[in-house]
């Protein structure tokens, strides 16, 4: 079964149009469906609302923060059912503690590496065999 014929749809939550945009092309170039938001509580609204099989969240969101977004994730789905990205600016060790206390499977800082994104996420959804991932084009 290839990776397009699972239909599973990734929450990206990234207030700042052009990340959002990357990692939807980055991610539907890989076969994955994606549902972008700005907005925290637009992502948490979305997710109670339709099935999401992993979520990528930057950290700086117009009204709360994705630490916040996470957490509530972890309360509303079965604990660790949903795996949860984490990719952000902030890069100091106390920001990657905290994301990771806030439920965070990944913790990734921006500028990052498409096909390392492609990897963790193969890897949270399918196995190490799922990671074997490609978009097929150099960013």
């Amino acid at each position: 079964m290839t990776v397009t014929e699972r239909h599973e749809e990734i929450l990206a939550v990234e207030d700042d149009d052009a990340q959002a945009r990357l990692l939807r092309r980055v991610l539907e170039s890989a076969g994955f469906q994606v549902h972008t938001e700005r907005t925290g509580l637009e992502a948490l609204k979305y997710a109670a609302q339709h099935p999401v099989a992993l979520a990528i969240l930057d950290l700086r969101l117009p009204d709360i923060d994705g630490f916040s977004v996470c957490e509530e994730l972890r309360k509303r789905y079965d604990s660790w059912a949903v795996p949860v990205v984490m990719v952000t600016g902030l890069d100091r060790p106390i920001d990657q503690v905290h994301g990771y206390r806030s439920g965070a499977d990944v913790y990734l800082t921006k500028p990052y590496n498409v096909a390392e994104l492609l990897q963790i996420v193969g890897s949270l959804l399918h196995g190490p065999r799922g990671s074997e991932v490609s978009c097929g084009c150099y960013w």
